[in-house]
This record gives C-alpha cells, structure tokens and sequence, in this order.
C-alpha cells in the first residue's frame, strides 16, 4: 500500500519529522510492506454490489496489528474519572489517577464514576488508529480519543490512517474515507480538535 494524501493538523506531520523522525519511516515503511490485493476476499451481499469482490476491513485490520506489533507499539489503557461539572474538571484532569477519585468525594460527589479508553498502537508518545470502520468511529477517535490521550500527557501526536475515496469505493458501504475526514476537520475550524493530528490517506 501506499500514502496518496497527508493532512497535517496542528503541525503534527512536522513533530514528527523534528522529534521522531525514525519512527515516522518506521510507519511509511509499515503501510508500504502491506499488499491489499491480498485482502481483496470479502464478497458483497450488498444489492448494489452483489457478487463483488471487495477489501476485507476485518484481514486488513489483522494484518496492520501484525506489524506494528512486531516493531512493539503497545496498546495503552488511559483510566479517569468523570465529571459533569465544569467548574472542577479542569482540575480534575490535571490529577494522576489514584488522586482523582478522593478530589471528587471531597468536591460533594457521591458516586465517582470511573472509566477508560484504550487504543492498539502507542510508541514513544505517539498513537495511531488505523481505521477501517463506519464514519462514527473515525470522529470518535479525532474528537475524542486522540484528545483524551493527549490531553492526559499520554501522547504528544495522533495519527489515524484511512483508506482514500477510491479504495473505500471497493469496500462495504459505510465506511469512512480519508477526504470526508479532512473535510469534516476542516469544517471545525483550524484549532480544533485541539490535539496536533496526522491523518493519512492510503490505497493499494
């Protein structure tokens, strides 16, 4: 496979180039070993493709986790406590873990309620999600997941890989595409999320 289009948000492609150089080639170099005509397996049931033969999302998935495992990015587990309450949640989120749940009985709650995001591929404070899934989970990750982690001092860049328009066109309907990404960051505005972001768009 190969990279057709980078979008860059908040100067994450340059952090990456100044800080972690090696580590960037090393994700190049990861989507360029994957040939996707070997996953080309799932055969549409979809009326206005039946019979097709299409990219299979679930192989293709695998196969990105094969490598990046070998080359030891690590899935990460971030826990937090939540909150409702704005006037103390930006105090909240600057405490480690094991001092959030005694800040919040001592603010009058009740009930602390933990929770947790987790994502497949961390390396030297980089994350990445390699998307081959409906719209939603894209925005999720972009809107909320990155940020989260970023905002938790987990890592300093997210990087989410998407399929560009003409290879999503070869797989099941719903999935999301590259271009409808950007688009739909652009639309945010240029700040926002705040998170510095890399999103790559990739085909075979």
């Amino acid at each position: 496979m190969e990279i057709i289009e980078k979008y860059s948000h908040l100067n994450g492609e340059e952090y990456l180039i100044v800080h972690h150089n090696n580590i960037y080639k090393e994700i190049i170099n990861i989507i360029n070993t994957i040939d996707a005509d070997k996953f080309r397996t799932k055969v549409s049931k979809e009326k206005t493709m039946k019979g097709r033969l299409l990219y299979n999302p679930g192989e293709l998935n695998r196969e990105f986790k094969h490598l990046f495992k070998q080359r030891n990015w690590k899935d990460v587990r971030y826990s937090y406590y939540v909150t409702t309450d704005y006037s103390i949640m930006q105090e909240l989120i600057t405490l480690p873990l094991e001092k959030q749940k005694a800040f919040l009985i001592e603010k009058g709650v009740t009930f602390p309620i933990s929770s947790y995001k987790q994502t497949d591929f961390v390396k030297e404070n980089i994350a990445i999600e390699v998307q081959f899934g409906k719209y939603a989970f894209v925005a999720y990750d972009l809107f909320v997941k990155h940020l989260l982690f970023y905002t938790g001092g987990v890592i300093n860049v997210g990087i989410e890989i998407l399929p560009i328009k003409s290879m999503q066109s070869k797989m099941s309907t719903g999935i999301a595409y590259y271009e409808g990404e950007v688009y739909n960051v652009l639309r945010h505005g240029r700040n926002n999320p705040p998170v510095p972001l890399l999103i790559i768009g990739i085909a075979p």
